[in-house]
C-alpha cells in the first residue's frame, strides 16, 4: 500500500508538470505564420505546393500563378526549411489525405551545405504538426537531436517579455482556431493567406554589401542529399510530380558568387537529370533572359524580391510550368 501511494504521488506530480508545460506552451509560444501554413496543408488539398527557403517564400506568389495556370496552390517555403523538414511536410500531406498533384521545390544551395541549426528552427515546423505518424517519425529523425530545452520549453527561444505581453492574444487565437493573416503584417512585409510573403520595396542605395557566402559542391552535407533522395522517391511512389526551381538573383549577387553558383548549377542539373526531375535555374541558360536581375527588383543582396517583382516572376514561372 505504501509503494502504491508513492507511485500515485509520482504520477500526480508528472501530470501536474505536464499540465504546466502545456499551459506555458499555449500561452507563450507565438502564433507564427508557419502555424497558418501547416494548418492550410493539413486541411486542404492543393494542385501545387511550393516548398523551399525564404527565396521561395518571398519570390513565389501562388495566387498570381493560379490566375495563369488555373491550379490552386500554397506556399510552404520559409527561411530555415531544410530537406528533412520538406520530407516530413510532404509525408504529413499524404498521411492526411491531402496529397498535392505537384511539388515545386525551390532549391537554395545554402540549405544543402550546412546542417540544420539548433534552436527554434527545430520546432518551427514540428511544433505545428497535428498528432500523427509523420510527427512521431519527424521527432525520431530530427527533433530528438536538439537541445532538451527546445522540447520542454519551446517558447524559451523567443523574447519572453514580448510573448508575455501577447499571451492573451496567443490564447485567444489558439482556443478559437483563428488563422487570420492580418496579424503578421509589419512595416516591411505582408503575409498572404496563400503563404506568400510580400516584401515592400527598399531604397537599394542603402543596401549594405552583405552577400551570401559562396558555396561549392564539396561543401554539401550528405544528410541533406539523403533527405532529398527520400523526397524524390516519396513523390514518385505517390504519383506526385516534382519540379526543382532556383529563383533569380540580382546580377550583383551573381557576380559575387560566380564560381560557386556555376558549379552548383552544374551539380544540381546533373543530380536532377539522373533523378528524372526537371530542374529550372533562372540564373543560367535560356531561363536567365526570362527574368529580372536588376537590383532594384530586390530587397537585399541575397535574392529576396519585392512584391511587384515577385508577382512578375510568378507569372513567368507559371508560363514556364504550363
Amino acid at each position: 500500500m505504501h509503494n502504491f501511494k508513492k507511485t500515485l504521488a509520482a504520477v500526480g506530480i508528472i501530470i501536474v508538470l505536464l499540465f504546466i508545460l502545456v499551459a506555458a506552451d499555449t500561452l507563450l509560444y507565438p502564433c507564427t505564420f508557419m502555424r497558418n501554413d501547416i494548418h492550410a496543408i493539413s486541411n486542404n488539398t492543393y494542385d501545387d505546393v511550393f516548398v523551399g527557403t525564404s527565396h521561395g517564400k518571398m519570390n513565389i506568389d501562388p495566387e498570381t500563378m493560379e490566375d495563369i495556370t488555373g491550379r490552386t496552390g500554397h506556399n510552404l517555403c520559409v527561411g530555415g526549411e531544410y530537406p528533412v523538414d520538406v520530407l516530413y511536410m510532404i509525408k504529413l500531406m499524404i498521411e492526411n489525405g491531402h496529397t498535392p498533384k505537384r511539388i515545386i521545390y525551390e532549391v537554395s544551395p545554402g540549405y544543402f551545405v550546412r546542417e540544420k541549426e539548433e534552436g527554434n528552427n527545430y520546432l518551427l515546423f514540428f511544433h505545428e504538426f497535428p498528432l500523427s505518424v509523420s510527427k512521431l517519425s519527424y521527432f525520431r529523425d530530427a527533433v530528438i537531436k536538439c537541445d532538451f530545452r527546445t522540447l520542454l520549453f519551446p517558447w524559451y527561444e523567443y523574447d519572453l517579455s514580448y510573448e508575455l505581453s501577447h499571451a492573451k492574444d496567443n490564447l485567444s487565437k489558439k482556443l478559437s482556431g483563428d488563422y487570420s493573416a492580418d496579424s503578421f503584417a509589419t512595416e516591411t512585409q505582408k503575409y498572404h493567406e496563400s503563404g506568400f510573403i510580400e516584401r515592400y520595396p527598399v531604397d537599394i542605395e542603402t543596401l549594405e554589401n552583405d552577400y551570401a557566402e559562396e558555396w561549392f559542391p564539396e561543401d554539401i552535407v550528405e544528410k541533406n542529399m539523403d533527405d532529398l533522395d527520400e523526397i524524390v522517391k516519396l513523390c514518385k511512389d505517390n504519383n506526385i510530380e516534382l519540379i526543382a526551381v532556383t529563383t533569380p538573383l540580382s546580377d550583383r549577387a551573381l557576380v559575387e558568387s560566380r564560381e560557386g553558383s556555376a558549379a552548383l548549377n552544374e551539380y544540381y542539373s546533373d543530380y536532377f537529370g539522373k533523378a528524372d526531375v526537371e530542374y529550372i535555374n533562372f540564373n543560367y541558360g535560356q531561363y536567365y533572359d526570362m527574368t529580372e536581375h536588376d537590383l532594384a527588383c530586390y530587397t537585399d543582396l541575397d535574392g529576396h524580391m519585392n512584391g511587384d517583382a515577385a508577382r512578375r516572376f510568378s507569372k513567368i514561372l507559371a508560363e514556364v510550368l504550363k
